[in-house]
């Protein structure tokens, strides 16, 4: 088999989605799977939707485009703001996205227009995380900007926490976009159908003792496919950490010396050494590097530590000695380790227990257009 390969396990991801969805539906709020750490994997999605997710988001048109074309028929969401060189598409394949500007929503109305349709608007609102999202006091203004134009249809609002900046959902964050949400529809009295709470940090918060308010869905990337809180690291309760496992081939295997026996040119480069040299330790090279995944979020079998790595060489040493050429090791990933492997052209995926696509001639038909969740 060839390799560097990510082996798949669609059985845990479907277990991980119905496992938290259900936690979320005994609270009033559903659970959007986002697929763009699995650059829209259909299968990946599939399993998700299989768990019981509302429908699926996406952060790249492109990869809304993959999902289209391999027969997925469920409502999909763009949750980064669309480019104004796209909204054509945007339009075509999404019931929704999210938006923070007005001249981008004015082009996908008139998009929308040209397509005999109404495409969801869902506005994000800045609440701390100081990436993308509209002022608290700008928001009812556009809220009815929104409304009172012909082509998109306000269908709610949404907020981000824990990416940019690292600012982790609390009650009172969660109690003020409650506030906000009923404001906007004293404004504009229009219902919205999505309060989007945040991601998969506002897990704690979702599952705790308190009052959701308004909040009645999160979009759940990393804890479905890796089971994990992505504040703390923790494993969630009841889910699979290994749904993905990074396979590499050793292509060197040798003892090193104490040391290098060379000068470095540039001093820095002897701090890139993650651990010293030492006696007795075999050093394996395997054929994975920076441009395959994010090195640093590998987790290390027992017994090897990382030493370092190049564009297209892990540099490990192991206190293993039945390892040799042609040998392979696997190793667990994190969020954005999985992200760039997904994304790498030479890295294979390897399914397991995939289920055959929907035929061609499903009886909802390839482009049959599902309500907004």
């Amino acid at each position: 088999m060839s390799s560097p390969r990510i082996e798949v396990d669609l059985n845990k991801i479907r277990h991980n989605s119905r496992t938290i969805v259900g936690r979320l539906k005994a609270r009033g709020i559903r659970g959007t799977a986002v697929t763009k750490a699995v650059c829209g994997h259909p299968a990946i999605a599939r399993a998700m939707l299989d768990g019981g997710a509302a429908g699926l988001a996406e952060a790249r048109l492109s990869n809304v485009q993959r999902l289209r074309k391999s027969g997925i028929t469920c409502p999909i969401t763009l949750i980064r703001t669309p480019m104004l060189s796209q909204v054509d598409d945007v339009v075509q394949v999404c019931e929704a996205s999210y938006n923070t500007e007005m001249t981008v929503i004015t082009a996908l109305a008139a998009a929308a227009i040209q397509q005999n349709t109404v495409h969801g608007i869902i506005l994000m609102v800045e609440m701390g995380d100081l990436r993308e999202g509209i002022m608290p006091q700008d928001l009812g203004e556009m809220t009815q900007q929104v409304v009172d134009m012909p082509g998109v249809a306000l269908k709610g609002i949404g907020a981000n926490f824990a990416c940019l900046n690292g600012i982790a959902p609390d009650a009172a964050k969660m109690q003020s976009l409650s506030i906000l949400a009923n404001d906007v529809e004293g404004q504009t009295a229009s219902f919205l159908q999505t309060v989007s709470g945040g991601n998969s940090a506002n897990l704690p918060w979702a599952l705790g003792e308190h009052a959701t308010g308004r909040i009645n869905d999160l979009r759940l990337g990393e804890a479905i496919l890796l089971g994990v809180d992505p504040v703390s690291g923790n494993q969630i309760g009841g889910m699979y950490r290994d749904a993905f496992t990074l396979v590499a081939e050793v292509i060197e295997t040798d003892a090193k010396p104490v040391g290098p026996s060379v000068s470095f040119a540039d001093p820095t480069l002897v701090r890139l050494r993650l651990v010293p040299f030492t006696t007795g330790t075999t050093r394996l090279i395997l054929a994975l590097g920076h441009q395959d995944t994010d090195v640093a979020g590998l987790s290390m079998p027992p017994g090897n530590t990382l030493i370092g790595a190049t564009s297209d060489h892990l540099v490990i040493g192991t206190e293993h000695d039945t390892l040799c050429v042609g040998s392979e090791m696997r190793f667990q990933m994190s969020y954005l380790a999985l992200m760039r492997a997904m994304a790498a052209p030479d890295v294979q995926t390897d399914l397991r227990h995939d289920r055959p696509p929907p035929s061609k001639r499903d009886s909802r038909g390839p482009n049959k257009r599902l309500a907004l969740v």
